[in-house]
C-alpha cells in the first residue's frame, strides 16, 4: 500500500478524509500531523486524536503537533463554517486519552522521508506551513518525497474565503509559494474547480446507516450544508479535503493538467489567489499537475465504501 502522511488542520472535512484515509484500507497511513488553519493548533489535534479515538486506531499511529500559526501573518480562523470547535459539535463532550507526540511535524516530516525515500506521499489539506517549513530546514527531501498531493487553490472560479483565494492557501499564502516552489518532482493541486463537483448530499449520507460513522457524518455536517444551502442553494456538503485523499487513492478519479502555478502574497485584494499559466506566458516550467475534472459519482462511492455499516 501507498505509504502517506496526512497533514490536518481538522476540521469537518480533514475529519472525514482521516476516516476515508483509515476506512479505505488502500493507504498505510504512517502518521498524522497538524497545523493551526480551521482552528488552533490545540483544537486542530485534540480533534484528529478524537477522530481516531471514533475509527478505533491503534495508539501506534503517532499524531504530531506542528506549526501554531502561519509563516508571517496572524492566525485566520474558519469558525462560522465549522463551528466553534471545528467539527460541528459532532464529539463535544468527549474525552481522548491519545497523546500527541512530542516533536515537530516539520521534523517528523523529515525524518520519515528519509526513512522512506522515494517512497512517501505526503497529503495536505491544511495551510502549507509545516511542510514549508520542513523544505526550508532541510532542502535535500524535496528530491525523495514521492509525491504531494494538496487540497487547496481555485484557479478556474471564484473563492471560498475572498473573491478570488481559497481558504488554506489565503490562512499561508507564504507557505504556499515556498512548496509550489520547492521542487518537488510530483505536486498535485486538489482545488475548488474539482472539489464543489464532489457534493455529500443527504441521499449519501443516508447511505451509511444508522451506524457511529453515519450518526458522526450527519451531526458534523449538518450546520456545514445549512451554511452551503444559503451560499449556493444546494444542500449539501463540499468533500474538500476527502478528494485529496481520493486522488491519494486512485489518481484516476481526476484529470490533470501540468502548469506552473504561483500564489499571490502582496496583493491589497487578491492575496492568497492561486495563478495558473495555462498559457505559458510565464516560460516557467510548470511544477504542478493541476486538478480540472473529477469523476464525483466513482469519488462518492468510494467515500461511501469506505465508511459504509460493513467496516464498523
Amino acid at each position: 500500500m501507498k505509504k502517506v502522511i496526512l497533514d490536518v488542520d481538522t476540521g469537518i472535512d480533514d475529519a472525514l478524509g482521516i476516516m476515508l484515509a483509515l476506512g479505505s484500507g488502500r493507504l498505510d497511513v504512517l502518521g498524522i500531523t497538524t497545523v493551526s488553519g480551521n482552528v488552533s493548533l490545540e483544537q486542530a489535534t485534540e480533534n484528529t486524536c478524537k477522530i481516531l479515538d471514533l475509527l478505533q486506531a491503534g495508539q501506534d499511529l503517532p499524531v504530531v503537533p506542528g506549526a501554531a500559526k502561519p509563516l508571517l501573518r496572524p492566525a485566520f480562523f474558519e469558525h462560522r463554517v465549522h463551528g466553534s470547535d471545528g467539527i460541528g459539535g459532532a464529539l463535544r463532550g468527549v474525552r481522548t486519552a491519545r497523546r500527541p507526540e512530542g516533536r515537530s511535524a516539520a521534523d517528523y516530516m523529515i525524518e520519515q522521508i528519509r526513512r522512506h525515500p522515494g517512497e512517501l506521499t505526503l497529503v495536505m489539506t491544511g495551510p502549507l506551513t509545516n511542510l514549508a517549513l520542513a523544505a526550508a530546514q532541510a532542502p535535500d527531501i524535496v528530491r525523495d518525497v514521492r509525491e504531494v498531493i494538496v487540497m487547496g487553490g481555485v484557479v478556474q472560479s471564484y473563492g471560498n474565503v475572498t473573491p478570488v483565494a481559497e481558504y488554506n492557501m489565503y490562512v499561508d499564502p507564504e507557505a504556499a509559494r515556498i512548496v509550489l516552489n520547492a521542487g518537488f518532482r510530483e505536486l498535485v493541486l486538489v482545488g475548488l474547480d474539482v472539489t464543489r463537483k464532489a457534493l455529500l448530499s443527504e441521499e449519501h449520507i443516508e447511505r451509511l446507516g444508522d451506524t457511529p460513522y453515519g450518526r458522526y457524518v450527519r451531526e458534523s455536517t449538518a450546520d456545514y450544508m445549512n451554511r452551503y444551502c444559503e451560499r449556493n442553494g444546494v444542500r449539501a456538503c463540499a468533500l474538500h479535503d476527502p478528494l485529496a485523499v481520493g486522488v491519494a487513492i486512485d489518481r484516476k478519479l481526476v484529470t490533470t493538467g501540468h502548469y506552473y502555478v504561483d500564489v499571490e502574497t502582496r496583493s491589497e485584494l487578491c492575496d492568497g489567489q492561486t495563478v495558473c499559466d495555462f498559457q505559458n506566458r510565464l516560460q516557467r516550467e510548470p511544477n504542478a499537475h493541476v486538478c480540472v475534472d473529477v469523476n464525483a459519482d466513482a469519488f462518492l462511492d468510494m467515500f461511501i465504501a469506505a465508511l459504509r455499516p460493513s467496516h464498523q
